[in-house]
């Protein structure tokens, strides 16, 4: 009688975790600490994060300053274009936001971006020449969302961020009441037919 080989299993490989980001310097005494704010505009969106916590800025947000819902998942792939608040004398518990872009991309003469989609009211709001993706942002959790292709091709959309409204149903100012809707798309850097 031989005995079966004895098979053991790899050890267990805990996933990979950052560190922490360092925590904020206490103020002496409890009370508020305050730093210099530093210009971040025309900087690569994970520089100017860098320079904002060696400055002693820890509350920091970011947004698509197009307007198009985009995450910043690869922060060095985006560059800043605005940031809120100016530079300057500031508390170091201030939040700090910086409107960005994609490196190959051109920042707006406006933010586009700053506070996020509106929710839509009681009414459809005017969605053409927005990103689909700012649609499902805006509208209801519950609302039914059919994106279509506007050409005659009838591609996917699966990156929502990358595709501009050019026709919606129901039209703008139509009250809402939980009927579907439909948004016919391009690609951004495409014409509407």
């Amino acid at each position: 009688m031989t005995t079966p080989p004895v098979v053991t299993a790899p050890a267990a490989v805990a996933p990979s975790v950052a560190p922490p980001a360092a925590a904020p310097p206490a103020a002496a005494g409890g009370g508020t600490t305050s730093g210099t704010l530093p210009a971040f505009v025309g900087m690569g969106l994970q520089s100017a994060q860098d320079a904002a916590q060696k400055a002693g800025f820890y509350l920091l947000t970011s947004h698509d300053a197009l307007g198009r819902s985009r995450s910043q998942v690869i922060d060095r792939n985006w560059k800043v274009c605005t940031q809120t608040p100016a530079p300057g004398r500031r508390d170091t518990s201030t939040r700090i936001d910086m409107g960005a872009v994609k490196l190959e991309e051109q920042c707006p003469a406006q933010d586009q971006g700053a506070g996020g989609p509106t929710k839509a009211g009681a009414t459809m709001p005017d969605f053409k020449g927005k990103a689909v993706s700012v649609v499902y942002d805006s509208l209801d959790k519950a609302t039914s969302i059919s994106p279509k292709d506007a050409t005659a091709q009838n591609r996917i959309i699966i990156v929502q961020s990358n595709w501009q409204v050019c026709a919606q149903d129901p039209a703008p100012g139509t009250a809402l009441s939980g009927q579907p809707v439909t948004v016919k798309a391009v690609k951004f850097g495409e014409s509407c037919p």
